[in-house]
Formats: C-alpha cells, structure tokens, sequence
C-alpha cells in the first residue's frame, strides 16, 4: 500500500501539483491508518480466547470513521486542500488489496503443475 501510494504522489508531483499531491497522501495516511486498525482489530478478535474486548481495539475502531470524516470535513469546508485528492488518497488501500490479490492469484495458478492439471479423471476406474 505505501508502494502504491508512493509512485502516484511521485506521478503527482511530476506533474507538479503541491496542493494535489499534499492532498493525496493526507488522504493516503488516513486510508492506511484505517486499515491497519481495521486489521489489528480483527486478529485481536479472532485471536481472542476471551469475552472482553480490549478497550483500545473498541477505541480505534469506533474513532476510525469520525476521525477521517473530520480531517476530510475540514478541508472541503476550508478550501485548504482538493476534496478529491483527498478522497482519492484515501483509496489506497483499495488499490493495494486488489493489486496483492492479483499477485496471490498468480502464485497460486502458476503453482499449479501442468501434470496434475492434465490428468484424467477416468484413469484410476
């Protein structure tokens, strides 16, 4: 996900657009904040052997979602920065799922072995 955001605030700022490319990695860091408690807050609950939910996991998970609207709020009402730069920033982590689940795809067709694929299924009868 850095990754990604990285090349496309590099390919913003060859096109030298300051407000854009500052924009886009607020938008980017709040994305990748996000997911990255998201995550951390679903293997603390599937690891979890216990009833009780740490207070911190129900803290960022409940702060996630006011917390990105606020930043985001601020800056359209303010004018400080393109809206949707920052929206688009803020899919980032779209981006990097789908481009880590295009590379899982591929692991996993090329390690199929053409001698199992091709086999006949009558053959053992």
């Amino acid at each position: 996900m850095v990754l990604c955001a990285s090349l496309a605030l590099l390919v913003i700022l060859l096109y030298r657009q300051l407000s854009i490319a500052i924009g886009f990695a607020l938008g980017a860091a709040l994305g990748i904040l996000n997911y990255y408690w998201l995550r951390k807050a679903v293997e603390v609950l599937a690891t979890a052997g216990q009833i009780r939910i740490p207070k911190s996991v129900v803290a960022k998970f409940l702060v996630r979602y006011p917390l990105a609207f606020g930043i985001v709020f601020v800056f359209f009402k303010t004018g400080w920065l393109p809206p949707m730069a920052i929206l688009a920033g803020l899919f980032v982590p779209v981006a990097g799922v789908l481009i880590e689940g295009i590379i899982q795809l591929g692991e996993g067709l090329v390690s199929r072995t053409p001698s199992r694929m091709m086999k006949n299924p009558f053959s053992d009868c």
